[in-house]
């Protein structure tokens, strides 16, 4: 576990964060010159407490010595380009549009439980500018419990078929987490493997990725579906999270898999409750600092209702764009949403506003 974390963060945008960087009074985020920083927060683990500061980048180098080479890997990773996965160009957000072909998903189960819904629905998603179609077969939701893979796959196949003949160039993402329903996914062509256990549910599923070099999604989720919001417990989500996926890195990198074909997700209410989700949102560039894409899922989501109360909506489009362009503005690359003209539309706004400084 690690001592000490870093965080981006006063970002500038568009021209004069272009400005900035070409005059090296800030850094770019990502590769990205039109989204910089000049400041850090550097965040120090000490057994149960986490202390932080906020440095400029010139201040960097009068830290000590064991200090500053830690912090300064982890600037070289926050300011490296992320290389494309697939088609995917992470110096603009990307929409991955929800499509759920369950009974009982937590906001549109049975909605597109047939064939003919699940196509139509993938069909308005993709024509509303999702650039990934993330189809799941099984219900994840609070207190839901695992349904067999044979079960999983038969509702998922036929449709990854058909969108994978009538849609070529768009990305399939397969929501799974089992090697069984992965390894037939990708024998029928789908691109990316998004398994919200972060690969502990089927010790399988690695070998599974691996083999085939499959792009995936680094999930993360304390517990299971059916126990992850009885009590969640951390000593810093924010920094737990962030340990989780560096050894999970580390692992993939020993077995030899391309590292930069991970997609971080922090799993926004998977085994969190509202204080630790908006520990992580709030801090959420932290993970720039492990050099690989961001992602995050906060369409619909509960903790929505609990800042909100009384003026929550079924939707609760309003919720999650104000998540989503949060996200945005911190450089987080992609966004899972189900509502995906209306988060697209919300993106396409406040970056156009953005690129005008």
């Amino acid at each position: 576990m690690r001592k000490y974390y870093t965080r981006a963060c006063n970002f500038y945008y568009g021209r004069y964060a272009y400005n900035l960087v070409k005059n090296r009074l800030a850094l770019p985020l990502a590769g990205n010159k039109n989204l910089a920083f000049d400041q850090i927060e550097i965040f120090q683990r000490n057994k149960s407490k986490t202390k932080s500061e906020i440095l400029s980048i010139k201040e960097i180098e009068k830290l000590e010595s064991k200090k500053k080479i830690v912090i300064k890997k982890d600037i070289k990773n926050i300011t490296s380009k992320r290389k494309k996965i697939l088609n995917l160009n992470f110096n603009s957000p990307q929409i991955m549009g929800v499509l759920n072909i369950t009974p009982d998903s937590f906001s549109d189960g049975g909605l597109f439980f047939s064939q003919t819904k699940a196509y139509e629905q993938a069909k308005k998603i993709i024509e509303s500018g999702t650039a990934i179609v993330d189809i799941g077969g099984e219900s994840t939701r609070p207190d839901s419990t695992a349904i067999s893979e044979k079960i999983e796959w038969k509702r998922v196949k036929n449709i990854i078929e058909i969108l994978k003949k009538k849609f070529p160039k768009i990305v399939l993402s397969l929501d799974s987490r089992k090697s069984f329903v992965m390894k037939n996914g990708i024998k029928k062509g789908i691109d990316i493997i998004n398994d919200i256990s972060g690969l502990n549910f089927d010790k399988k599923s690695f070998d599974i990725i691996n083999s085939t070099k499959t792009p995936f999604i680094l999930h993360h989720m304390q517990g299971s579906p059916n126990t992850m919001q009885l009590r969640p417990t951390y000593k810093d989500a924010l920094l737990d999270v962030y340990d989780f996926f560096e050894k999970k890195i580390n692992y993939c990198k020993n077995k030899n898999y391309k590292w930069n074909n991970i997609i971080l997700d922090p799993g926004i209410g998977f085994g969190k409750n509202l204080k630790h989700n908006l520990r992580i949102l709030s801090k959420i560039s932290t993970f720039h600092s492990l050099g690989c894409p961001i992602l995050i899922g906060t369409s619909r989501k509960r903790f929505i209702e609990h800042i909100v109360t009384k003026f929550d909506t079924q939707q609760r489009i309003g919720g999650t764009l104000s998540s989503v362009l949060y996200g945005l503005s911190q450089g987080v690359q992609l966004f899972r949403v189900h509502d995906v003209k209306e988060i697209k539309q919300g993106i396409l706004v406040f970056k156009k506003i953005l690129d005008e400084n």
